[in-house]
């Protein structure tokens, strides 16, 4: 399950087939011997042979190319198993800082250059006076063929990225913030057990959220913070606040057959770890003070496995005034409950500056679903300077006030290209959800279009239950997407469409 091999089809370039490991949860067992938990840390090497005509990339310190094709890898700081990669394809490189360069398929590699040009070192840098040094060497991205399922994998020296992040106007690169944080939480400081996610994602999203404030500014992080937070509330609504899944300690029984880490995978170790790190930075009630404790944190744990319980023993060791305050059982607010009781987060980070990037999103939004459009203020407003998360959140009020008054959403599309013509994928996902719960027909080949660029699993299933959802023509509209695009899809997304449309999965 470990090994992912893609047949042409299923690459950008369609012409040579494609070889990707993806070790996180515990795949990597089924790649190599080895003691795969994140408890465990060690270096490795490895000697690649490849056929002529591909190149090989591992998520290593460094490596050099011999003879006969053959490269050879070695990692030089310890590692837990499920950080280890492996690519082969038909890939090359380009330089885009100091160290670091973009690898993708060469019909791809010129958009990767202009994307990210200077880009990584800028986050990098901010990321450094932040946490302390970045120890990797360099910060490599891979750009993976379109039917990768997964937005990004944070292999240390080489990131893998799902290529929708090649928006073409540089609307997307703020999302390699989240991987580049896992250089310091997740890689250099990991969870020793998955039952305890949340350290690896819950400091990520602080520290993401932190380095973004910095390069963006807080109304705009405050913008992308409520995103999320709108994402955790959908997925509670969905499994009930009481699920034993929506807790940060998640009890994966040792000795219970069957249990996969993946399966205990969601929203809440990401977006209620990140109101914990936020609680204990509001407990602190200074962000230099608490930014240097992230700081301190990850000089004391680098390169180890620890629990929630060593980092909250820290937490309160670099702090005295605050432990014998006995900040940590607080009622309501007990560090025991944050972590063993299911459910809503006890506190939540104060998101109000966002107020100024939603309100404007929120009022045009009501502007588009009135009876009698008023365009005259709908033309006052001039969209022109909204980033990526506004425009974002302006879509999900309208797709909330959907289906719109007849010939409304035509007009939208008219006057905002912007928008109805989008590359970035996270408005083209939008744009098609709008374009199906209005019925606009004239714009179905859209979602068709977007369908067949790529295969990932958070854009590919929303589209297929929201067509599966509606009108005899958007099923059929599934159906005939589906049939001409199933090989191109990673294996995992073909069932999970499948299971969508009532179709037979293979055992």
């Amino acid at each position: 399950p470990q090994v992912c091999w893609l047949a042409p089809e299923q690459t950008a370039g369609k012409q040579k087939p494609y070889m990707y490991t993806q070790g996180q949860a515990v795949l990597n067992r089924s790649f190599f011997p080895c003691f795969d938990t994140p408890s465990v840390k060690f270096t490795y090497s490895a000697t690649v042979k490849v056929p002529e005509g591909f190149t090989a990339v591992m998520s290593a310190t460094s490596w050099e190319k011999q003879k006969d094709n053959t490269f050879v890898f070695k990692m030089s700081q310890p590692i837990p198993s499920y950080l280890i990669a492996l690519v082969v394809g038909d890939i090359v490189s380009a330089d885009v800082g100091p160290r670091s360069r973009v690898w993708a398929e060469p019909c791809l590699i010129e958009a990767a250059k202009k994307e990210y040009d200077g880009v990584i070192e800028e986050f990098l840098v901010v990321g450094e006076k932040l946490f302390g040094p970045y120890v990797w060497g360099r910060y490599d991205i891979l750009f993976m063929p379109p039917s990768f399922p997964f937005g990004g994998m944070e292999n240390p020296c080489l990131t893998f990225v799902t290529p929708c992040l090649l928006a073409g106007d540089r609307s997307l690169v703020d999302v390699i913030i989240h991987e580049i944080s896992h250089s310091w939480f997740g890689n250099l400081v990991t969870n020793a057990s998955w039952g305890e996610f949340w350290l690896n994602e819950g400091f990520t999203m602080y520290a993401q959220r932190r380095i973004s404030t910095e390069v963006y500014g807080l109304p705009y992080t405050c913008l992308e913070a409520a995103t999320g937070r709108a994402l955790l509330r959908q997925h509670m609504d969905a499994t009930g606040e009481d699920h034993p899944l929506n807790k940060l300690r998640v009890v994966i029984e040792p000795g219970l057959w069957g249990i996969n880490p993946d399966d205990t995978y969601n929203e809440t170790p990401y977006e209620k770890g990140y109101c914990f790190v936020s609680y204990l930075a509001h407990l602190v009630g200074d962000q230099s003070k608490f930014d240097a404790f992230l700081q301190a944190y990850v000089n004391r744990f680098k390169f180890q496995s620890i629990t929630a319980d060593d980092t909250l023993a820290f937490f309160l060791e670099y702090f005295p005034e605050l432990k014998k305050k006995g900040v940590d059982s607080i009622p309501g607010f007990e560090f025991d409950r944050w972590l063993n009781t299911p459910g809503w987060p006890p506190y939540l980070p104060d998101l109000s500056p966002g107020q100024q990037l939603m309100k404007p999103a929120e009022e045009l939004a009501e502007l588009w679903a009135a009876d009698g459009l008023n365009m005259e203020a709908i033309e006052a407003v001039d969209i022109t300077g909204w980033r990526t998360y506004q425009l974002v959140y302006f879509l999900d009020q309208v797709l909330q006030k959907s289906p719109l008054p007849e010939g409304n959403v035509e007009r939208l599309s008219k006057m905002y290209p912007k928008i109805s013509k989008a590359q970035n994928a996270e408005l083209r996902l939008r744009w098609c959800q709008i374009i199906l719960k209005n019925n606009l027909e004239a714009e179905y080949s859209k979602v068709k279009d977007f369908l067949h660029s790529q295969g990932k699993q958070k854009y590919t299933l929303p589209l297929y239950r929201a067509m599966w959802g509606g009108s005899e023509a958007t099923r059929a509209l599934a159906m005939e997407t589906f049939s001409a695009t199933a090989p191109q899809l990673h294996v995992n997304v073909q069932n999970y469409v499948k299971k969508i449309l009532g179709l037979q999965v293979a055992e």
